[in-house]
């Protein structure tokens, strides 16, 4: 009896120990399942951000660099179509100033050529006197740039229409319509060339706005993507802070 009564009293304590031993090991492993869980839901927001269908940030930098150099380019390019547009609309007005003016002269001239034409004498002096007022006349005007090399060829030639023995007020008045109908075709060209310069610069003018909106949204895209990587690299710190400080809590 005694034997089984010391026997007894020396394995409760033993036992107890055991068992201690084991709770202690039981609330570890307890502790570090708990924990666990966390840190790999602590870890999951990195896996979600590298993302292969993610755009590279370098890939949407040099893009946004492309853009942004087309788009400087395609505004220069604005900006000189529209100072020849400008330009040609300046060549516009002043081609409408000289043909208003030579039609004023022109129709002036017209004029006097219904009044009835003052009597000289037909000799030769005469004539020869009529072919030098207009050979004096018409190099004036081609050196005024009213006639071309063309028409002034023309007037020594004696062609299309051309006759040095007509009265120099009837000559002076074909000459005036010659160069109101000269001005009247540059007129026309220079409005012509203004209506396509126009074109030209509005055509410049929307592909520059297009483009500067497309470099303004690869801006932003790359700004975004910037944010989301330094916000990834900041979270492994967040992540080692919590797993440090979490198991202190649950324990």
């Amino acid at each position: 009896m005694d034997v089984v009564l010391y026997e007894f009293l020396v394995d409760v304590p033993r036992a107890a120990a055991i068992w201690s031993a084991l709770l202690v090991l039981a609330l570890t492993v307890l502790t570090v399942l708990v924990a666990r869980p966390e840190r790999e839901a602590t870890l999951s927001p990195p896996a979600a951000t590298s993302d292969p269908a993610a755009p590279d940030p370098a890939d949407l930098r040099r893009y946004a660099e492309e853009v942004a150099v087309a788009a400087a380019g395609a505004a220069q390019t604005a900006r000189r179509r529209r100072e020849r547009w400008l330009t040609a609309q300046e060549r516009v007005e002043q081609a409408w100033r000289a043909y208003d003016e030579a039609e004023t002269t022109a129709r002036r001239f017209a004029g006097a050529t219904a009044l009835p034409a003052p009597r000289t004498p037909r000799t030769p002096a005469e004539y020869v006197a009529r072919e030098r007022f207009l050979h004096r006349a018409a190099m004036a005007a081609y050196w005024r740039g009213d006639l071309s090399v063309r028409q002034l060829s023309d007037v020594f030639a004696r062609r299309n229409g051309w006759d040095p023995r007509l009265h120099p007020v009837v000559q002076e008045a074909i000459l005036h319509r010659v160069v109101r109908d000269l001005r009247r075709v540059e007129y026309r060209t220079a409005a012509e060339r203004e209506r396509v310069a126009w074109r030209q610069a509005e055509v410049a003018a929307t592909a520059a706005r297009s483009l500067a909106a497309e470099a303004s949204l690869a801006a932003e895209r790359l700004r975004a993507s910037t944010r989301t990587v330094v916000a990834t690299r900041r979270l492994p710190g967040a992540i080692r802070l919590a797993s440090r400080w979490r198991p202190a809590r649950v324990g």
